[in-house]
């Protein structure tokens, strides 16, 4: 096996701000929201920095979370995709033990909103979220986490562990110089209308999802543990 790694020219990304702010909706914990200089795809991404509470026990390996921005389920609450509880399960998690969240703006996979909206109208016809990306003449998957990497090493987070069930996020982190000494599955948040959109992460996009199919499954909401 190759040990060969990409190295991200971390020299010219560094942090430009931090400003504390009060998130009401996980409790009112207070976060520092960092922003930077010289990331690489240029975009205006940003660290969400959760301290330690001091009754937390201090983990050796700071926690992780790469989130991509959606906004349809992130701030409108839209139950076609698990975008919004994961956001939400993974700061929850981070006001008890801390860590650093990264807000990416990738919007679709990358394709961007008024994309991922066309994609919509393609899954309401019967194609799945990868198929319908295709037909739009984009890939299935096109984020690309050079820059993420490079904020953790702009933070001095080069060893961490990521709260994920996605692979290809610790494949890309580690190519970029990140060690990923664990991976920690999310919860599974299973909903009548993000079943098969789950389904297709799982067989197509290589996700570790456990999704049990239940006959109760319309109306309702179940979570269970990623395998």
């Amino acid at each position: 096996m190759s040990t060969y790694r990409e190295t991200v020219p971390t020299a010219a990304v560094a942090v430009r701000a931090r400003v504390t702010v009060t998130l009401e909706r996980f409790g009112g914990v207070a976060v520092q929201l960092v922003t930077f200089t010289g990331i690489p795809d240029g975009g205006e991404h940003v660290a969400l920095v959760v301290p330690s509470p001091p009754s937390a026990v201090q983990a050796p390996v700071p926690l992780v979370r790469l989130h991509s921005e959606c906004l349809t389920g992130d701030i409108f609450g839209s139950t076609r995709c698990d975008c919004g509880p994961q956001l939400d399960e993974a700061l929850r998690r981070m006001a008890v033990e801390g860590g650093v969240l990264l807000y990416l703006r990738q919007e679709g996979r990358g394709i961007g909103l008024y994309n991922k909206l066309d994609a919509y109208v393609l899954q309401d016809r019967g194609n799945d979220t990868f198929e319908a990306n295709r037909l739009l003449g984009r890939g299935e998957d096109e984020r690309d986490y050079t820059s993420a990497a490079a904020m953790l090493q702009a933070l001095g987070l080069e060893h961490i562990r990521l709260l994920t069930n996605n692979p290809d996020k610790v494949r890309q982190l580690r190519r970029h110089g990140i060690t990923v000494r664990e991976a920690i599955p999310t919860r599974v948040h299973l909903t009548a209308d993000n079943a098969r959109y789950l389904e297709a992460k799982a067989a197509y996009g290589g996700h570790t999802l456990d999704i049990e199919k239940t006959t109760g499954l319309h109306g309702a909401s179940a979570t269970q543990r990623s395998a």
